[in-house]
């Protein structure tokens, strides 16, 4: 549709902003404390509160501390929260078996969160390099990282997931056919209401290097993971690979990183219509909050238009490790 506008004086662009009260009424995107998923970093031990020092202001949680972050956010109507695990080294192993046990962190830290604030969304992470001595996000075999042998593996660690009581499974691996293989798992064994958000268009990424710290996977990382996760300077392949995981089962799908990356959002949502998410990732967040720091950016403002650039884009939400700080300020 061609907009229709006309000449100055007639119009003038200017009335509509001439007030606060006037800007409010014809805001076309509003951000809100709905739109808010919060990635949370959880490792053993009791009692623990432990500085990532790449990401300033983010803490690496025991169990019990996961929990109390979870009924902050519950109070401050932040809907989900996204866990990740700080894995002990020695837990680290070529089958990466602890990813689907019982008791690992992820599923210990999903039931205290679902103890002590059962109204907050959990979703988790699915991918193996917080348990693989390679730090690959799939087994390597003789240099290669193997497609089919990981979904098998990742099925397993996501219905453990499920079984512990996740909301939504996150799967962030960038296999090949593990969306279908979730899904049919998921169904079969009795979890026909767990949500799958599917990181559909997970980019090879540098704004990844902050994150990789806080779980512990840099040091273990052997070469890199181009061959699974996508070239940045593609984006039809990203519209062909959200098109599969809305076939094979997604609910939902994500683009990630966020603000380098709102090109795919935007046709993501303009094409399906589906809900659609984008994680503004740790390299994003360190580089806001170290402008901040240093006073060369006022980080409250930059803040907030970041993630209102993830709406204006059509994302329906964001995860972001701003959350709490953003939830304040939406409740004022």
């Amino acid at each position: 549709m061609k907009p229709i506008v006309a000449p100055f004086p007639t119009a003038r662009f200017r009335r509509a902003r001439q007030s606060e009260a006037i800007r409010g009424l014809v805001r076309e995107n509003v951000l809100t404390v709905d739109d808010l998923i919060w990635p949370v970093f959880v490792r053993d031990g009791d009692g623990v509160e432990e500085p990532v020092p790449s990401m300033p202001g983010v803490m690496r949680r025991s169990v019990d501390r996961i929990a109390q972050a979870a009924v902050e956010a519950q109070a401050l109507g932040i809907p989900a929260i996204c866990l990740f695990p700080y894995t002990d080294p020695s837990l680290k192993t070529e089958d990466c078996a602890e990813a689907w046990s019982p008791d690992n962190l992820s599923n210990r830290a999903i039931r205290a969160i679902k103890a002590a604030a059962p109204e907050i969304a959990v979703m988790t992470d699915v991918a193996l390099d917080p348990y693989n001595i390679n730090g690959h996000d799939g087994y390597v075999v003789d240099g290669e990282i193997v497609n089919d042998e990981t979904v098998e593996a990742l099925t397993k660690m996501a219905l453990a997931q499920a079984d512990a009581g996740a909301d939504i499974i996150g799967p962030s691996d960038m296999m090949d056919g593990r969306i279908g293989a979730m899904r049919q798992a998921l169904e079969a064994n009795g979890h026909r209401n767990v949500m799958i958000l599917s990181y559909a268009a997970k980019y090879a990424s540098a704004f990844y290097g902050p994150f990789r710290d806080a779980v512990g996977a840099s040091g273990a990382l052997t070469g890199d993971k181009k061959t699974y996760q996508m070239d940045p300077a593609n984006s039809d392949e990203a519209i062909r690979l959200i098109a599969r995981d809305l076939n094979e089962g997604a609910d939902m799908v994500m683009v990630k990183p966020g603000m380098p990356y709102l090109d795919i959002c935007r046709r993501s949502k303009d094409m399906f219509g589906v809900p659609t998410y984008a994680y503004q990732v740790s390299g994003e967040y360190a580089m806001m909050q170290a402008a901040a720091q240093n006073g060369w950016v006022d980080g409250e403002r930059i803040m907030l238009e970041s993630l209102m650039s993830f709406k204006r884009a059509g994302c329906d939400g964001v995860l972001t490790y701003f959350a709490p700080e953003v939830a304040r300020i939406l409740q004022g």
